[in-house]
């Protein structure tokens, strides 16, 4: 049986390559399926379309409204170009392709693994539901996926070989990476506890501190410029972390508290909707590593084997992100490490052909999850209510919550987002002719309608896509509801068979 700390199996790693590529192209195409007809799946995706094209137009007010600074002006070339929310989706979703296929490289050349091995690692962590979802909307979770494979990779290599370059070269990933998504900075404590465990003095090196501190503080400063060049404060950027970790007040939908305690979240989203491997590849690498510990390697003052390395962020994503409040997203870090996991553990205990037939089964299971929770509600029908709206000549709509309608409007037609009913009145005032009683609203928790829905619409539509369980699991970060609560919640939406009401304002 195989170590932890490596395999003695030799690949070419020209045969890997061409099982890498196909396996990503299989990937592409779950990734693009049917993209043209799903639209926007929710309120950041069309507001970060807004706000780069808003950039490209000179206005960078909302900069640092989504802590992803880098995200925005990086697309500011392509809204110079058009202004189809199907390209940003369509590059985005490339984007966590590539994130993909550069995780999936890294760990099949550091533990060797054979072709149809790296294909398996690929497909099971490329069809992953969650990073699916998200690798069709326009979010920054696809950039990061490469940012965080280049992370990885870089700090691997710096655990086995120590110098203030290998040190400067992750804290260039880790810049980046906060300047993309400010949920790199839940990856500084890991970092911090392997570089500590590590303890082969790289931190008592000046030269190491005098590489590393310009790098890190290099996003701030060019953003924090970016920013008072456009008329913000310079703490901007960090005022959106500290709104983020001790909101000021409750959300719309009423929830305030940023720690919500709850070990099992997590467990039973990924017992139920992901892969029945990647919790089984996590006890079988603790398992492994315990094997390891016993058999006389230790963790501290010496480089760590990549199985230990993985299991060590998967381990701490899962119990870290337990303590705040919940969505799928929040184990963005863990689900291509957990993929690994399975592989690398399954390829010790397990022939071959076992090992790829559960993958295969796994892969499947998880395209029927895709099916059911991407595929099959498509349509969206947004277009529908766009064109009742193009037709009766609406200019100013209202909509409750959601902006999904956005990308599908005119230039000569205004949408705003509501929170509560008592707004109508002020818009009615200001000329707005109709209110889309938005489905939207169930999703995100903000109940503020009962006046509104007992009115008659004037049209309406069905609208499959707003009534997924995973689109209410992921927007349970928002509502603050538990695991439970947000299941119980999406029942109570899908007895809604029109959740896209239009309504006059006279």
């Amino acid at each position: 049986m195989a170590s932890v700390t490596g395999t003695n199996n030799e690949h070419p790693a020209s045969g890997r390559r061409w099982w890498l590529l196909v396996a990503l192209l299989l990937v592409a195409v779950v990734r693009l399926w049917r993209l043209p007809e799903a639209g926007p799946s929710d309120y950041d995706s069309v507001r970060n379309w807004q706000v780069v094209q808003d950039m490209a137009h000179g206005n960078f007010a909302r900069l640092f409204i989504p802590g992803s600074p880098a995200f925005l002006v990086a697309y500011i070339p392509v809204a110079l170009v058009t202004h189809s929310y199907l390209v940003f989706q369509a590059i985005n979703a490339l984007l966590g392709v590539a994130g993909v296929g550069l995780f999936a490289a890294w760990v099949a050349r550091q533990a060797r693994l054979s072709g149809p091995e790296t294909a398996a690692l690929t497909l099971l962590g490329g069809t992953s539901l969650l990073l699916t979802f998200s690798g069709r909307d326009f979010t920054p979770i696809s950039i990061s996926m490469v940012l965080f494979a280049g992370l990885l990779r870089s700090h691997f290599a710096r655990l086995q070989r120590p110098g203030p370059g290998a040190a400067s070269r992750v804290a260039g990933w880790l810049a980046l990476g906060l300047g993309f998504n400010y949920k790199f900075l839940f990856a500084l404590p890991v970092l911090l506890v392997l570089e500590g465990l590590r303890a082969d003095g790289l931190w008592r090196q000046r030269a190491t501190w005098l590489r590393v501190v310009p790098v890190l503080a290099a996003p701030y400063v060019l953003f924090g410029a970016l920013g008072v060049a456009h008329g913000l404060p310079w703490y901007r950027w960090f005022g959106f972390y500290a709104r983020t970790a001790v909101p000021v007040a409750a959300n719309p939908a009423g929830r305030q508290a940023g720690v919500q305690p709850d070990g099992l979240y997590y467990l039973r989203y990924l017992a139920e909707y992901e892969s029945p491997l990647l919790l089984a590849g996590l006890v079988l690498a603790i398992w492994l590593a315990w094997r390891e510990w016993r058999g006389g390697w230790r963790p501290w003052g010496r480089p760590w084997p990549l199985l230990p390395y993985l299991l060590f962020w998967a381990g701490c994503m899962l119990a870290g992100m337990s303590v705040l409040v919940k969505a799928p997203r929040g184990l963005l870090f863990a689900y291509l490490p957990l993929a690994a996991l399975a592989v690398l553990g399954g390829r010790q205990v397990l022939p071959r052909w076992a090992l790829a037939g559960l993958a295969l089964a796994a892969v499947g299971l998880n395209l029927t999850r895709i099916h059911r929770e991407l595929y099959a509600p498509l349509p969206t029908t947004y277009p529908q209510v766009a064109a009742w709206l193009q037709q009766h000549g609406a200019t100013r709509v209202a909509s409750t919550v959601g902006m999904n309608l956005a990308p599908y409007l005119r230039e000569n037609q205004q949408l705003t987002t509501i929170t509560n009913e008592r707004q109508l009145a002020a818009l009615r005032r200001q000329g707005y002719q109709y209110v889309l009683l938005d489905g939207y609203w169930r999703v995100a928790g903000v109940a503020h309608f009962d006046s509104l829905r007992r009115q008659r619409p004037v049209a309406a539509w069905p609208a499959p896509q707003l009534q997924t369980s995973l689109l209410f699991l992921e927007h349970s970060e928002f509502t603050g509801q538990h695991y439970a609560q947000t299941l119980a919640s999406w029942r109570a939406a899908r007895a809604d068979s029109m959740p896209l009401r239009l309504y006059p304002l006279r």
